[in-house]
C-alpha cells in the first residue's frame, strides 16, 4: 500500500518511528508528513491565519516530512501538495495515550485520520494507553500485520478505524474486540499553583468516574488488556432529537 503516515506527538515520536520501520519492512511505501512539535489534544485544529513551514528529516534509515503546524495540516497539505500521488491509507499513530471515548474529539491523532477519511481515503488511527512508551516495534509488527486483514474497499466512505492498544506487550495482551466506543465524560479539574513572580498558573487533571464506563465499550476492554477496534464516523447529527424539533410548533 502507498501510506500517508502523520500523528500528533511529533515526527520524533517513538511510536510514529516504530510504525514507519514496521510499515517498510512489511513492504509499504510509507511517505511521512507530522508534526515538528508536540501537538496532543489539538483536535482537527488548522493553521490559518500563518504561514505552513515544512523541514525534511534524514536520519538512520528514516526519512519524512515535518510541519510547523497541526496533524491535520500534515494530512491537509500531505495530500494537497507535498504527495505526487494519493495514498491508498491515511494512517496516524502510533499516539502515546489511549485514544478511547470522549478522546476521539480532543485527539489529534484521529483528527489526522478523520481528515484522510474527509477526503475519502482509508484511514486509521492508532494509540497505546501508556503516556511513556518505551518500545512499540510489537504494537507497530502487529498493526502492519492487521492492515492487509482489514477489507477497506467494503467500508463505508469516511469511515476512520480506531486501533488501541493496552499498556502491555502484544504477546500479553488479550484478543483484538470489536466494540462501541465509550459515552461516558470526563470530570477534570485543575491544579493551581504559583509562578516565581507569585503567579497564578493551571495544570489540567481528569479521569472517567469507573461507574460511568460500560464494560463492553473500549475504555472498559482497553483496561481489562484487550486490544479494542472501533469503527468511527462523523455525522454528529442527533436524529432522535431532529425527529422532536420537527414535532414541534418552533
Amino acid at each position: 500500500m502507498n501510506i500517508l503516515l502523520a500523528n500528533d506527538d511529533g515526527i520524533q515520536a517513538v511510536g510514529l518511528r516504530a510504525l514507519y520501520f514496521a510499515l517498510k519492512e512489511a513492504g509499504h511505501t510509507v511517505h511521512v508528513v507530522a508534526p515538528v512539535t508536540e501537538q496532543s489534544a489539538v483536535g482537527h485544529a488548522v493553521t490559518m491565519f500563518m504561514p505552513v513551514r515544512v523541514k525534511r528529516f534524514k536520519e538512520d534509515g528514516f526519512v519524512g516530512l515535518g510541519v510547523y503546524g497541526t496533524p491535520v495540516d500534515c494530512v491537509k497539505l500531505g495530500l494537497s501538495t507535498l504527495l505526487e500521488d494519493k495514498p491508498d491509507l491515511v494512517l496516524s499513530g502510533i499516539n502515546a495515550g489511549a485514544n478511547v471515548g470522549v478522546d476521539i474529539l480532543y485527539s489529534g491523532t484521529v483528527s489526522a485520520a478523520t481528515e484522510g477519511a474527509l477526503a475519502e481515503i482509508s484511514s486509521m488511527a492508532v494509540s497505546v494507553d501508556d503516556f511513556n512508551p518505551v518500545d512499540l516495534a510489537g504494537q507497530a509488527r502487529y498493526t502492519a500485520g492487521l492492515l492487509p486483514r482489514i477489507p477497506w474497499d467494503d467500508l463505508p466512505r469516511k469511515c476512520v478505524l480506531n486501533l488501541n492498544f493496552p499498556k502491555l506487550s502484544v504477546e500479553e495482551a488479550g484478543e483484538l474486540v470489536l466494540c462501541p466506543h465509550t459515552r461516558a465524560s470526563y470530570t477534570d479539574w485543575y491544579a493551581t499553583r504559583e509562578d516565581p513572580r507569585g503567579r497564578p498558573y493551571y495544570w489540567l487533571d481528569g479521569a472517567i468516574p469507573p461507574e460511568r464506563i460500560s464494560p463492553d465499550r473500549d475504555r472498559a476492554l482497553l483496561t481489562k488488556g484487550h486490544i479494542t477496534l472501533t469503527p468511527l464516523h462523523f455525522d454528529f447529527t442527533d436524529r432522535e432529537t431532529l425527529g422532536l424539533l420537527k414535532d414541534m410548533d418552533l
